[in-house]
């Protein structure tokens, strides 16, 4: 078997018009930078994404970036969720991250058979989904589907989902994965509060609680379909994003909100550095000193790699699902390593950042300090390890013997 480290694909006409980004939408994030800044604090107090932002963001239909145009949403690519949810970022991590669960959940919701789109979406086009992929304590078998009881903690967005993509595991013959997503309304959940920790405290990833809950066959879909593409919904192929590849969407989705606030740790030092006095030397001006101006290329060279490499991920998932393929294994593994890469780049970046700035970047009052602490729980999602993302793309590239002990 070759391997090789190059593009597995060539870049093609059709390729680059599936991968660009669609800037009028991207551009209705953008505006609302000012208003998600003021509500920042609000949402780090209260825990959850201020509701005015919230309802700000659902007017401009930012958490239907990926729902089909047949229930009135964008049908976009992910390039575009990649920079929509980066735009969010650059005014709050937090709400961010909400947004950018609440869109791959609601992709995941579409994905559900004919039956169960309609009972989301055909009642309510403005339906969002949260998610979380592992199995909760109990699924029975019971006539016609499961009979589902767990806590899924770390729903993020959860309260602002009218629907959960929970995993459960399944009665299946010894050997098979059990892993499976249910469909399952907001109100057979409870919200526990856990979330308590030192970053990202806005995006309400709190734990949901069901008891007893009847699921039916037609809202379950096992994960080992979804994470080949071989999606229940009856328009695989005919609507764009009915093809993606489900586990390196899942991953890379994550890092969205981690770019943003590495656009808003720059601007931040742009802003306000130059000028600052560097204290016990005898510069008076930062811009002027060799030290600084070293530390500020460094990160701003970070953050560009990481740009890159989203870009280049996004344009993977983006053209293979225009062409009705799935990205091969190598490429699946190179997004899931890059994702942990882009991660790990941004958060290096932001450390010089930090420093650079100087420490009153870690003061309570200063913006850096919560972009610092929101970088650093971001990265530690286990879909972003850095590790598990090398050690993926390093069995595929050699070929190890054993099979991969993780999902692509």
């Amino acid at each position: 078997m070759t391997q090789t480290l190059e593009p597995t694909t060539s870049r093609t006409v059709t390729d680059i018009d599936a991968s660009r980004p669609n800037w009028d939408i991207v551009a209705k994030a953008t505006a609302l930078i000012p208003m998600i800044r003021e509500y920042a604090e609000q949402g780090t107090t209260e825990r959850r994404a201020a509701p005015e932002v919230m309802a700000a963001l659902e007017a401009e239909g930012l958490f239907k970036l990926f729902v089909p145009r047949r229930y009135g949403g964008y049908e976009e690519n992910l390039r575009t969720a990649m920079e929509t949810i980066a735009e969010v970022a650059r005014g709050d991590g937090s709400t961010a991250w909400a947004v950018a669960l609440l869109n791959v959940c609601t992709w995941f919701g579409t994905t559900f058979s004919q039956q169960a789109q309609d009972e989301v979406f055909g009642a309510d086009p403005d339906a969002k989904c949260c998610g979380i992929f592992t199995p909760g304590s109990k699924a029975q078998r019971v006539e016609g589907g499961y009979l589902v009881s767990g806590q899924w903690p770390y729903s993020s967005g959860s309260f602002a989902a009218d629907w959960g993509t929970l995993g459960i595991a399944l009665d299946v013959p010894e050997g098979e994965d059990p892993r499976a997503l249910a469909l399952i309304p907001k109100e057979a959940w409870t919200i526990k509060p856990t979330w308590f920790v030192a970053g990202m405290q806005g995006s309400g990833s709190d734990t949901i609680v069901v008891e007893d809950h009847f699921v039916p066959d037609h809202r379950i879909q096992r994960f080992v379909a979804m994470r080949e593409a071989e999606f229940a919904t009856p328009h695989k192929g005919e609507e764009r994003n009915s093809n993606m590849a489900f586990i390196p969407v899942a991953a890379l989705i994550l890092v969205g909100a981690q770019l943003g606030l590495a656009r808003h740790a720059m601007e931040l030092t742009l802003a306000k550095l130059p000028d600052k006095r560097v204290a016990y030397t005898k510069y008076t001006a930062a811009k002027n000193s060799p030290t600084h101006q070293l530390g500020v290329a460094d990160a701003a060279t970070k953050f560009n790699l990481a740009e890159l490499l989203m870009q280049q991920a996004a344009s993977d998932i983006d053209n293979a699902d225009a062409r009705g393929e799935l990205p091969d294994m190598i490429t699946r593994g190179r997004i899931r390593n890059n994702t942990g890469i882009i991660a790990e780049l941004i958060k290096d970046g932001i450390d010089i950042l930090m420093t650079t700035n100087g420490a009153g970047s870690f003061a309570d009052a200063n913006i850096l300090n919560q972009i610092w602490r929101d970088a650093e729980i971001a990265g530690r999602h286990a879909y972003v390890t850095p590790e598990v993302g090398k050690e993926v793309y390093g069995r595929l590239l050699i070929g190890a013997d054993d099979a991969l002990t993780m999902d692509v």
